[in-house]
């Protein structure tokens, strides 16, 4: 399978639109995960973790940033290349390294609540296997990537083995243990006669998302010596899910992150994997940061603001994984449609990357391609953390709908069209339908007036003479009324 990212091929591309969100797990995306181990890192592998039945998880690899590095053991002072940790920290000989077991401790909770995750979902893996992707990458300065590590080994295996189906490669530390494998694999092949075909083969297949530039070595390496793998960058849009979220998150949503939602629906009473979870005021430390988060006396005027116990803190690095999670919305390949992992735009000087900022806004702000979804995303959470410790009859879980019509439809010139979708609920739940336009998505310029958009069956009239070669995405929305209502989507894209 040859897939050209922003080129898959339209009846491919609308085919996974239209198909009801049921997998086995070789048809889940692949992904391997690189972290340094941040405490958001931390909560973003537990949310992770409870969505692991969602993607195929082919490493989780140890790896540096600008923030967090073991040091080489021999004294040896570093200074930072990033400004703003240079700035901060000046020559270090290590940095807040938070050590390289925290994730098999993770794993060692989840395969406590395995058993009852299996009960919702049969594609969630074990413990074993996940342990069995773990491996230490490079660590011991930012950026440093100099030397091949078993991490680096193992993402270089992927990268060259023969399965064609892309790889997402997320970054949510430093790129560098990512660029370490590609360099071993360019040093290794690069005056063969066969490398520029490996290097295209490979080039194809890597998907990189990264949270930030974390170190240099994506600008100082990946992109000048691999130009055609493809990058969703994610500079803007995780700001919602990170420290800052009071100052991002709208007024109306915020309960969802505060200490008394936060503590009654994820964290406390839902078994050991979500008591491991970092929040506010918690008294938790994590061993090898200075991080003063969970101290309760330290709260109220802090850097980020004041809050409660309980309070989220942030997990910056979740629209990674997000971004892989099937809802409905057809973006995995097509990161310019949008979806829970935020919307990004193919930049008009490097043809490989996709960007955020102000050429990817939704509704004129930077940060609502990803704010859009998150009251979505958080009631998700608060359902799947019940599965930690629930049965099937007693948790809540998605609804699945069918369009009744194609996903494409060309209109021509017609400026009326039906929508017809329905959908059924596993528990049997109320469900409640919202159409609604996402103009960001097309091209169209008009305005679009939806008549009966809380019905199965809507009609939309468009006020404005349509061009050549244009798009209007309508998506339908289903959301149940269990404990903590699900959403799932599906979208028609109207051409023109």
């Amino acid at each position: 399978m040859n897939l050209k990212f922003n080129t898959v091929p339209l009846l491919l591309f609308y085919l996974v639109l239209s198909t009801p969100i049921i997998f086995a797990q070789t048809n889940l995306p692949r992904t391997i995960i690189t972290t340094d181990g941040e405490i958001d890192d931390v909560d973003s592998f537990i949310r992770m973790l409870l969505y692991a039945n969602e993607f195929k998880i082919e490493g989780l690899i140890y790896s540096s940033s600008m923030w967090h590095y073991k040091g080489d053991g021999k004294g040896t002072k570093f200074l930072s290349e990033m400004d703003m940790t240079k700035r901060i920290y000046g020559e270090r000989t290590d940095l807040r390294w938070p050590g390289t077991q925290w994730m098999e401790g993770l794993l060692d909770q989840y395969e406590k609540v395995y058993p009852h995750l299996e009960l919702h979902d049969k594609q969630f893996p074990t413990a074993d296997y996940l342990r069995s992707k773990i491996r230490i990458g490079n660590i011991d300065f930012e950026g440093e990537m100099d030397y091949d590590t078993e991490g680096s080994n193992f993402i270089k295996k992927i990268l060259l083995d023969e399965n064609a189906k892309p790889i997402f490669l997320q970054a949510w530390g430093g790129t560098n243990t990512i660029a370490r494998a590609l360099k071993s694999i360019e040093d290794q092949n690069v005056k063969t006669s066969d490398w520029e075909k490996l290097k295209k083969r490979i080039s194809e297949k890597s998907i990189i998302y990264t949270i930030l530039d974390q170190d240099a070595t994506y600008k100082k390496y990946i992109a000048s010596h691999w130009p055609d793998i493809k990058i969703i960058y994610n500079s803007r849009q995780f700001g919602c899910l990170a420290y800052n979220w009071k100052k991002v998150i709208p007024d109306s949503i915020q309960y969802l992150f505060e200490g008394k939602y936060m503590s009654e629906n994820i964290i406390h009473n839902h078994g050991p994997l979500l008591d491991e979870y970092y929040s506010y005021g918690d008294g938790k430390h994590q061993d090898g940061d200075e991080h003063i988060h969970g101290d309760p006396t330290k709260i109220k005027n802090g850097q980020w603001g004041s809050f409660d116990q309980y309070d989220f803190i942030s997990e910056g690095d979740s629209p990674a994984f997000l971004y892989l999670v099937n809802v409905g919305l057809g973006n995995l390949y097509h990161p310019e449609l949008g979806g829970w992992g935020g919307r990004f735009v193919q930049s008009s000087t490097i043809k490989s990357r996709w960007e955020d900022g102000s050429n990817a806004t939704d509704q004129s702000s930077e940060s609502f391609p990803q704010v859009r979804w998150l009251e979505a995303i958080q009631n998700d959470m608060a359902a799947r953390a019940d599965w930690c410790v629930e049965d099937y009859k007693h948790a809540n879980h998605a609804p699945v709908i069918v369009l009744k019509q194609k996903s494409l439809v060309h209109i021509g010139k017609k400026l009326k069209q039906s929508l017809k979708a329905s959908a059924i609920d596993p528990d049997g739940n109320k469900l409640y339908y919202k159409w609604w336009y996402y103009p960001e998505a097309g091209n169209y310029q008009g305005k679009v007036l939806i008549k009966n958009a809380n019905l199965k069956t809507s009609k939309i009239e468009l006020d404005k003479k349509l061009e050549k070669n244009g798009s209007i995405h309508m998506i339908v929305e289903v959301i149940d009324n269990g404990i903590h209502p699900m959403t799932r989507y599906q979208r028609v894209v109207l051409t023109y």
